[in-house]
């Protein structure tokens, strides 16, 4: 009997060692010693809840005690219903936190939505505070006088919180700038102007206002090189000419076959004719023996013979 109360002990012992695992696993007690001794409430009842709801407790507690300890007022139930929906609760976090130290006017309803519309939140507001320099690809365009300018940009943009949700990209900044250099050189009346005066492009452009619609404000557009490529005018006067003399040879040739085929022609019915005329030959002799056996056909008596027979009489 006596023996038998260790192993109880020991199988009492493993049973409360195993329970505590388990509620060590269920319930974060470590992360809600963590919130209480960072100054966040949270009950033990709403971290449990938390993994009931498939949320990872540590995906929003830490987020809460980063934004409590900077000043920011959230509530965990909103970083909850912004992880459930996809969101990166640590991200918008951290870009409130920017946006407040910047002095940015940007609400938590902001950020979700940026977050939640594909954009990095944090990103733009780091834009927002620091412009960003966007290099345009090489962009061709050709002058008045027919010279083709190859020019790239680089854009300064400031990311505008305001309009991040709905607003384009980097992408159409650079389509739309590329587009207002080709208008401006193309209105150039010489490649030479654009060289000696280059910044007169940056101007044009950026008085365009290309940054309507767009998720950026642009603040500067600067020319970074202009470089001479062919002469597309005298291209196209070479091509034209090319154009035209091969249209010239085809229309000769169309002539000279049409000559050839009436040649031909006169031929074919000269030889027609010749056939025709040996043929009605061929029937000469036959329509004349014809007429000497129906004696159509008289001998015609000699001078002689009808004086020979006047004596005779």
């Amino acid at each position: 009997m006596l023996g038998a109360i260790p192993t109880l002990l020991l199988v009492v012992a493993a049973v409360a060692i195993l329970f505590f695992i388990i509620l060590l696993n269920v319930v974060p007690v470590g992360l809600w010693i963590s919130a209480l001794a960072a100054g966040v409430r949270v009950s033990l009842i709403s971290l449990v809840a938390m993994r009931l709801r498939r949320v990872p407790p540590r995906s929003i507690i830490l987020p809460l005690i980063k934004a409590d300890k900077a000043g920011i007022s959230v509530e965990q139930n909103q970083l909850e219903a912004h992880f459930l929906a996809g969101g990166n609760v640590d991200r918008v976090v951290d870009a409130r936190i920017a946006a407040d130290k910047a002095r940015l006017s940007l609400s938590y309803d902001q950020a979700a939505a940026i977050d939640l519309a594909g954009r990095d939140v944090l990103d733009a507001v780091q834009v927002s505070v620091n412009p960003r320099v966007i290099q345009t690809p090489n962009i061709s365009a050709v002058a008045k006088d027919g010279i083709e300018l190859i020019s790239t940009a680089r854009v300064t943009v400031r990311a505008s919180l305001e309009r991040l949700v709905g607003g384009a990209g980097e992408e159409t900044i650079i389509a739309r700038v590329g587009e207002g250099i080709v208008s401006s050189i193309g209105s150039a009346e010489s490649h030479k102007l654009v060289l000696e005066n280059p910044d007169s492009i940056s101007k044009t452009v950026l008085a365009k206002g290309l940054d309507s619609g767009t998720a950026f404000n642009i603040l500067s557009i600067d020319i970074a090189d202009v470089n001479v490529g062919r002469n597309i005018g005298a291209i196209l006067q070479t091509d034209q000419a090319e154009a035209d003399k091969s249209v010239a040879q085809a229309k000769a040739e169309e002539r000279r076959a049409m000559a050839e085929a009436q040649e031909q022609e006169m031929r074919a019915r000269v030889e027609a004719m010749r056939a025709k005329v040996v043929e009605a030959e061929a029937e000469v002799p036959k329509a004349l023996a014809q007429s000497f056996r129906d004696g159509n056909l008289l001998a015609t008596p000699r001078s002689g013979d009808s004086g020979a027979g006047a004596g005779n009489g």
